[in-house]
């Protein structure tokens, strides 16, 4: 019940029939942009890792907020 791959070929070509050659490099191009950012992003992210993951202390004040509890 599978898709074998004489499947994916005839959905290969409507595909390109219904969309294009054209459309469907730009889109190609899209998604690939899309991802090649993503992993941009997560590289930039990863390089502003919080202080503690470095084992250095952060200065800051630290407040507790009571509350009550009748």
């Amino acid at each position: 019940m599978g898709l074998s791959v004489t499947h994916l070929l005839v959905v290969l070509a409507i595909v390109v029939v219904v969309f294009g050659t054209k459309r469907l490099r730009n889109i190609g191009a899209d998604v690939g942009g899309a991802i090649k950012g993503f992993r941009t992003a997560m590289k930039e992210g990863e390089e502003g890792k919080p202080a503690d993951d470095k084992g250095e202390a952060i200065e800051g004040e630290v407040t507790s907020k009571k509350t009550d509890k009748d």
